[in-house]
């Protein structure tokens, strides 16, 4: 998933050795007003509210702001298992009924056996991610995603890391237009279903917000979203990765002069990563920020000004309550934006960023373009407010539960980064799953590299970063 592989990489995932106590639900009333599904496994899920628009799918969330996934049907009697959505991955997989894991007997499974259309292949399906890892074999079945049906090449995972125990998705859908182990995804949609345009646009809702209007919609943007104008600029990968330069990031309208390099844009990376050099030079401008190592930074919660990240020459704010984690247990807080090269040299920008724009992805123009979001869908964007805790807390599980703010609060408070729920396939480095038992840069990106590099030493104080 877009992102150290997101899922190990970018999502925070937590490991401990006496497990919590879970988590007490809402009030059933308070779950409806939130939209708050609770599904048999425990997870907790902020389910999306839909939408009338044609070739739109609602994006669900985990209630913490660290996963942002999809529902898909899946195999010839449409099973529904839920996806994450990642722009930083090229491969694409599920967990099969096979798979008899912890994290396998926590989730929803493909039950691969009662689908007519079901084929396997003698191909394995690898995606490595440094603390565990992903194996099965390559597979395909129909899908159906935002109404549209398609035959889709798979991982059907018989193995999974113990990682994806922390989050609700079942398996990842690789956004990316490189080429990963299986059929590229936006490619098969678009010979399922001709577009007016091969775009898709991303809306990622805030667990603050309340109702989640979240979407991607595909072939058109939904004017209903944004407002002004799209600002487009364009990739500077060749390699198929959603890419693009930033100008800069800004604190309280001060430049950090951090920009002229490659930004990955990945919905599959929770947090913003980039190379410590430049994290230290954006910290420097805000008052109180302290590190130990230049990874994690710690910065006084009552902070109350926007970073602004500008691209194409148009500036867009992140807000406190987005960069800024709410209090640890030592009464810290914690910027997300940190100090580690996942991409070297480059900048991995996730949802702590995205949500708080309208996202389009060109594949046409080879661009990606930003909007402001529409009022109705910015509730809580639109004052310099400080971090907020969501009243939803963490997924939870039987078997893995955690509190509101546990996601986070471990690895930072280990001073080690987390990088989300997914994690990105980025081809610099990142451990990338392929057929056959080898690796391939394409499949598992970003996320794996990150996971290869920070999370063994996480591994080792304790503590489980999850990146997908």
């Amino acid at each position: 998933m877009s992102m150290v592989q997101r899922l190990l990489e970018v999502s925070p995932s937590r490991s401990s050795s006496e497990p919590m106590a879970a988590p007490s639900r809402p009030p059933r009333e308070l779950n409806a007003t939130l939209g708050v599904l609770f599904r048999m496994n425990q997870y907790r899920v902020q389910k999306a509210v839909g939408s009338d628009h044609p070739l739109t799918a609602g994006i669900d969330q985990d209630g913490t702001d660290f996963a942002y996934f999809v529902k898909v049907e899946l195999g010839s009697k449409r099973q529904q298992l839920y996806m994450l959505l990642d722009t930083g991955a090229a491969s694409s997989w599920v967990m099969g009924s096979g798979c008899t894991d912890t994290a396998c007997a926590h989730h929803d499974t493909f039950k691969f056996d009662e689908s007519d259309t079901f084929r396997v292949t003698s191909k394995d399906f690898n995606v490595n991610y440094g603390s565990g890892a992903v194996q099965g074999k390559l597979a395909s079945d129909d899908m159906m995603v935002a109404g549209v049906g398609f035959n889709y090449a798979f991982g059907l995972a018989s193995t999974t890391s113990s990682d994806f125990m922390n989050f609700p998705f079942d398996g990842i859908l690789g956004l990316s237009m490189s080429h990963g182990s299986n059929d590229n995804f936006f490619e098969k949609f678009t010979e399922a279903h001709k577009l007016d345009k091969n775009i898709f646009c991303v809306t990622l809702n805030r667990a603050a917000d309340g109702s989640n209007k979240g979407e991607i919609k595909f072939g058109s943007t939904n004017p209903d979203k944004f407002t002004g104008d799209i600002t487009y600029t364009p990739l500077s990968s060749k390699d198929g990765e959603w890419a693009i330069q930033i100008d800069d990031i800004a604190f309280d309208g001060k430049k950090a002069e951090v920009g002229g390099i490659t930004s990955f844009i990945d919905t599959g990376t929770s947090f913003v990563f980039g190379p410590m050099d430049k994290v230290s030079k954006i910290h420097s401008l805000i008052p109180g920020a302290k590190s130990a190592t230049g990874q994690t930074f710690t910065v006084p919660c009552d902070t109350e000004k926007a970073l602004t990240f500008t691209f194409s020459g148009v500036d867009y704010k992140v807000y406190p309550k987005d960069w800024i984690s709410p209090k640890n247990a030592a009464g810290e807080c914690t910027s997300n934006v940190y100090g580690h090269d996942v991409a070297q040299g480059s900048w991995l920008i996730g949802d702590t960023f995205l949500m708080n724009v309208y996202t389009v992805f060109d594949k046409d123009e080879k661009r990606i373009g930003f909007a402001n979001l529409a009022s109705s869908d910015s509730v809580s964007s639109s004052s310099d407010t400080g971090p907020t805790k969501t009243m939803m807390g963490t997924v939870s599980s039987t078997a893995s539960p955690s509190d509101a703010s546990s996601y986070a609060s471990i690895a930072r408070q280990s001073g080690n980064p987390t990088s989300g729920a997914g994690g990105h396939e980025a081809p610099s480095g990142v451990v990338q799953g392929k057929p056959q038992g080898t690796n391939d840069s394409a499949a598992t990106g970003r996320h794996s590299r990150v996971k290869s590099q920070v999370v063994v030493a996480m591994f080792m104080a304790g503590l489980a970063v999850m990146f997908a």
